[in-house]
């Protein structure tokens, strides 16, 4: 079995047990339990599995996702509009960017805000829903190109809720780039650059 395959596998393992993690989320009704276990077994992908985003050499409990405290006021059911469906160019870690689908907004609120945030559709074989957002904590607590909320594509999906998705901060997440610049990852779109802080969900280590 060439070199090529054996990636390949182990970036299908990883999404499965991503998918798989996330299904164990969906099912527990105990959320801020169904956090910590989601932080739990990331962490440990994040140091033992050939595909984690961190380089070989930085596998260590000191390198592992750092988060701010569970938080139940980011965790919001959105409702979702449609969207004109029309492609947008998103930027990329690396390159020009990603040409994806708007695919709806999500209406939500937050901690005295009312959020509008774009929904993403990757239009590929299997297509995906992504969302994305940067915040008033990028590039200072958080990883300064944002984070990502959904990408079902890969398994990262918290579920529907009454016509809309659920929506919670505190399961959002650095892109795989922000850990090694080998990654290339689609970032946010300007519309969801919000002006004001979210502090949940994953940030950057504290020195």
């Amino acid at each position: 079995m060439s070199a090529g395959i054996d990636e390949r596998l182990q970036l299908l393992d990883w999404r499965r047990r991503t998918a798989e993690l996330y299904a164990t989320v969906r099912a527990d009704p105990d959320i801020e339990h169904a956090w910590h276990v989601w932080r739990a077994a990331r962490e440990l992908m994040f140091l033992e599995h050939p595909q984690s985003p961190l380089p070989a050499a930085e596998r260590d409990a000191g390198h592992a996702p750092a988060y701010y405290d569970y938080d139940p006021a980011y965790r919001g059911m959105a409702r979702v509009t449609e969207s004109d469906a029309s492609a947008v160019q998103v930027p990329a870690s690396v390159g020009d960017g990603y040409r994806l689908v708007r695919a709806g907004t999500a209406h939500m609120v937050v901690p005295g805000e009312a959020l509008e945030l774009q929904l993403l559709w990757l239009d590929d074989y299997a297509g995906g829903l992504l969302l994305t957002c940067r915040d008033a904590t990028s590039g200072a607590e958080t990883y300064g190109a944002g984070r990502y909320l959904l990408d079902t594509a890969k398994g990262a999906d918290l579920g529907p809720a009454d016509g809309g998705i659920v929506v919670d901060f505190n399961f959002a997440y650095q892109p795989s780039c922000s850990y090694d610049p080998r990654w290339n990852c689609p970032l946010a779109p300007r519309e969801n650059w919000l002006t004001f802080a979210i502090r949940a969900g994953e940030r950057l280590r504290q020195p």
